[in-house]
């Protein structure tokens, strides 16, 4: 039976994945935007393009690097959620 605390505790469960999943995903590009423009203010290079690529090479490695784990994290977390479907069900 779906009680008050097993709902609370999925949420939390897929909140804490997204979440996990997004950080690895975000955070690299963050760090790599702020040396870029660290890089342009001191050097006083406006360039637009300078401050995309950069970002997105760093969040391709990390996709080709950590991909494969983030994509079985989240089919173990998917297998869980529905493992625990089938039991409040029957």
């Amino acid at each position: 039976m779906l009680t008050p605390e097993v709902a609370v505790d999925l949420i939390a469960e897929s909140l804490n994945v997204t979440m996990l999943l997004v950080v690895l995903l975000v955070v690299p590009g963050l760090i790599m935007g702020l040396i870029v423009a660290l890089f342009q203010a001191a050097t006083q290079i406006n360039e637009q393009t300078l401050s995309f690529l950069p970002r997105l090479l760093v969040t391709l490695i990390v996709v080709s690097v950590m991909g494969r784990w983030m994509v079985g994290y989240l089919m173990d977390y998917c297998v869980s959620v529905f493992e625990r479907a089938a039991r409040l069900v029957g």
